[in-house]
Parts: structure tokens; C-alpha cells; sequence
């Protein structure tokens, strides 16, 4: 990995676009990061330097939101995350890198239809009772496609937003599922190879960034129109995703 200043005019603002949309928004949208970053290294490598910074935005906003999570719901999916994790890491080790550049990009399309099949009233979230064999079943899609592309937001938010939860509690919940999902990623990453001396080097330089990035995007939280961010969002996340399937089909 050559630490040039390409490197750093890409990694900065996707670095920061992450820790803004993992601390405020509650998205999931902040994977779009390790996509983008992709799109100019293995996918390993870039999953690899993003989950230091993951975690250094989950301990950062946790202060934040601290007891204004739902307690059922992130526990259930903590849970449940666990076989998920572990078959993200079977399918790493079988498959090759442009296997993951091709889930990756199907993650940032899907992402993108979600969304705006919920905005439109195309895919109508009802209220549901709370339900443990859900919530487990939710955190195995959670921990699987956190793992693959630390794009597990949207599976946690569809069953999220069926508990009505307000928009704090919702963020709160998410920061604290999160912070228990990627610290289950750690050992794994270590084990495989996805982290190597050069992704933690990069996550170093890169810190300062991710902890700018959760200051902001806690304010952001009360400041800036949920639609403005996320139509630049899935702006960005087509044009990713369209990107890397191409190059990993190609």
C-alpha cells in the first residue's frame, strides 16, 4: 500500500464521510467508505483499514448516546450476529478478491433500492411486537454482510424501524450493535489476514479523520436534512457500486 498523496485524496474523504454517517445518521451508509476504497485496492486490504476506524467512531459516539438504546433489540442482534461473523469468514477464505468486489457492489445498489423503495412507500415497515428468533435472524444478516463489506446498517434498520423506535433511540441502538459486531470482526480479520501491518498504519494516519468525522456528524445528527445527505449518498454509492461490479466481473 503506498501512502501517496492519491492514497490520501481518496481515503480522507471517505474516511470522513463514514464516521459522519456512522455517528449521525444511522444508515449503514458509512460502508460506502471501505467501497469506495475498493475501488484502488484489494478489498481486503480496504475492509482491513476501515474497521480500526469503525471502532474508533463506535467508542467515540457511544458517549453520546450512552443508555438510549433499546435494549431487546440490540442484544438480539448482538446475538444472532455471531454465526453471521463466522460465515462471512468461511466465505472469505473460498472465494477471490473480484467475488468481493462484486457483493460489495450489489451492497451499494441494494442499498440505494432500499432506501428509496422506504422513502416512496414502495416497501412499508409496519410495527411488529418484539420478537428474539427475529432479532437473532436479523443479526445473522447483520453479522454475514458486516463482515463482507461492513455494510450491515440496512438489515439492522429494517427491523429497527419495524419497533418504532425514535430517531435517537434508533441511532443510539445502532451505535451500540455495531460496536459489539465489529469488535467480533477483530479476531477473525487477525486470523484470515485482512489486517496487515500496513491497513493498521493506515488506520493510525487515518484516526484523526475518523474522530473530526463523529464530532461533526453527532451535530449533523440535529443540523443537516436527513434527505440532502442521503441523496448525495446514494448518488455516490451507484456510481461505486456500478464501478466495482464492472471491474470485478471484468
Amino acid at each position: 500500500m503506498s501512502f501517496d498523496l492519491v492514497f490520501f485524496a481518496l481515503a480522507v474523504p471517505a474516511v470522513l464521510f463514514a464516521a459522519v454517517s456512522k455517528a449521525g445518521f444511522g444508515s449503514g451508509a458509512a460502508f460506502a467508505a471501505a467501497a469506495i476504497l475498493a475501488l484502488a485496492m484489494p478489498p481486503g486490504l480496504a475492509l482491513g483499514m476501515m474497521l480500526p476506524l469503525l471502532m474508533l467512531v463506535d467508542v467515540a459516539a457511544l458517549r453520546a448516546y450512552r443508555g438510549q438504546w433499546h435494549r431487546p433489540s440490540a442484544l438480539g442482534i448482538i446475538l444472532g450476529a455471531i454465526p453471521g461473523v463466522a460465515l462471512g469468514a468461511w466465505l472469505y477464505l473460498v472465494v477471490p478478491a473480484d467475488l468481493f468486489r462484486v457483493l460489495i457492489g450489489l451492497m451499494c445498489l441494494l442499498f440505494v433500492g432500499y432506501q428509496i423503495a422506504r422513502e416512496r412507500g414502495w416497501l412499508r415497515i409496519g410495527k411488529m411486537p418484539f420478537s428474539w428468533p427475529l432479532a437473532g435472524l436479523t443479526g445473522t444478516f447483520v453479522g454475514f454482510t458486516s463482515f463482507v463489506s461492513h455494510a450491515g446498517g440496512p438489515p439492522a434498520a429494517v427491523f429497527l424501524l419495524s419497533q418504532s423506535l425514535g430517531k435517537t433511540t434508533f441511532q443510539a441502538t445502532t451505535v451500540i450493535i455495531f460496536w459489539a459486531v465489529n469488535l467480533m470482526k477483530v479476531i477473525p480479520y487477525a486470523m484470515i489476514g485482512i489486517f496487515t501491518a500496513d491497513t493498521l498504519l493506515a488506520a493510525l494516519l487515518l484516526a484523526p479523520v475518523a474522530l473530526a468525522g463523529t464530532w461533526l456528524g453527532v451535530r449533523a445528527h440535529h443540523w443537516v436534512s436527513e434527505r440532502v445527505f442521503f441523496g448525495l449518498t446514494y448518488v455516490l454509492l451507484v456510481v461505486t457500486g456500478v464501478r466495482l461490479i464492472w471491474v470485478g466481473l471484468g
